[in-house]
């Protein structure tokens, strides 16, 4: 195999520029986003608050407007369900939020408690999960916040990203048995915060200042999306090829950056040129000690390669995975006990001992993340099935034809 893979935009990059732009001092067109089932989802929930939101070939014209009272679908998006509550809370009107049924089993109550204590009024039943309902009154006190987020950094991005229009800003505080997972989520929060002229420190390890003021309007182009590589390039260790994803950032926020340190260890020539960046596998590939806290994105991949390696490896600093989309370390362990390998849970992670494997129905839990580790494992199982492979167009509407295009080269 010799393919060029482009990918498209990043979500949470796209995600969290919309939800900017709807909060900005004028209009701002945003290039290139991803559009797919979660960033389309936010952008219907925004449209539904009442901001413009047009398209203009590829790219997105965001009109700010008065907010009022809506319903809002999350699907399964954590970034909708966790970072539109607080601008929900600025608007005029209730607005009520409901989601796919996983979704009413992720964790939500850091982020409601986290709004009551900035002085927002929700309804939900003491549940402290979807469905609840944002009591929006056209502005939010803010002040000093203090959460326990060590479940997902949703939790702080989510307070931080609006709170440049609450009236006093905010002062958020974590405190909790375990330091926050995903921190580069934060980082990146807090970059395209600073971008948007907002001022924003971080005083301690586990505290973050955002003040009161203007979020400016802003032209923003989405880089690639790099977490949703990695199925792409770690196809060239599995197969021994050769697969450049162009357009690879020299510099960027995205923690999916990571994966060129994380192929190399596992056996890959991975260089980043002009061209963008490329992976070339080669044999074996190799077993792997690595804390993925601040990756969880790529564990599903990674776990794969795992399995297909040559001796023992340990996955840690995935505890909080059980609360995504799926129970993630239980089902990569049943998926992958499945096809043969041994597979221990841990506390937080997974010791993964490589074994024959054989043809299997992959299910995919409706996680995106899954349905393309299960494609990934197919290149070295022949007969391998996924159950789902619709549920990669959360975050990739076209998987099936890239990855038919990838293997066609």
């Amino acid at each position: 195999m010799d393919a060029e893979v482009t990918l498209p935009g990043s979500k949470s990059l796209t995600n969290r520029w919309l939800v900017l732009a709807a909060l900005a001092d004028g209009p701002s067109r945003i290039s290139r986003p991803l559009r797919a089932r979660d960033t389309d989802l936010m952008a219907d929930a925004l449209r539904a608050l009442g901001v413009g939101i047009d398209t203009d070939g590829a790219d997105w014209l965001v009109q700010p407007s008065a907010l009022h009272g809506a319903t809002v679908d999350t699907g399964l998006a954590g970034t909708v369900m966790r970072f539109l509550p607080p601008v929900a809370a600025l608007a005029d009107g209730p607005v009520h939020f409901d989601g796919d049924e996983r979704a009413r089993e992720r964790p939500m109550l850091t982020l409601l408690s986290g709004l009551r204590q900035a002085g927002a009024e929700i309804e939900d039943g003491g549940r402290g999960a979807l469905p609840f309902t944002v009591r929006g009154r056209g502005s939010v006190p803010g002040g000093r916040v203090t959460v326990d987020a060590s479940s997902s950094s949703q939790f702080v991005s989510g307070l931080l990203i609006a709170a440049a229009r609450f009236e006093r800003g905010i002062d958020l505080i974590h405190d909790g048995p375990r330091g926050v997972p995903s921190l580069p989520h934060i980082d990146m929060t807090l970059d395209v915060l600073r971008q948007a002229g907002v001022q924003v420190s971080q005083p301690g390890p586990a505290q973050w200042h955002v003040a009161a003021g203007t979020i400016k309007a802003q032209d923003v182009d989405i880089e690639p999306d790099l977490s949703n590589a990695a199925p792409f390039l770690a196809a060239a260790l599995v197969t021994g090829g050769r697969v450049q994803v162009p357009g690879w950032p020299s510099s960027t926020s995205q923690a999916g950056d990571q994966l060129r340190d994380l192929l190399v260890r596992m056996g890959a020539d991975v260089t980043l040129g002009p061209d963008g960046l490329t992976v070339r596998g080669g044999e074996p590939i190799a077993a792997i000690e690595a804390d993925l806290r601040d990756v969880t994105e790529l564990a599903t991949v990674i776990a794969v390669l795992a399995a297909l390696a040559d001796g023992p490896s340990t996955l840690t600093g995935l505890a909080h995975t059980r609360g995504h989309e799926t129970d993630r370390l239980a089902a990569l362990a049943a998926e992958l006990r499945g096809a043969g390998a041994e597979v221990t849970e841990t506390e937080d992670g997974l010791r993964i001992v490589p074994g024959p494997l054989r043809a299997v129905i992959w299910r995919s839990y409706a996680d995106h993340r899954m349905a393309t580790a299960g494609a990934l494992l197919g290149l070295a199982v022949a007969g391998i099935e996924i159950d789902d492979i619709a549920a990669t167009t959360k975050t990739l509407p076209d998987f099936p034809g890239m990855w038919a295009r990838m293997l066609a080269d």
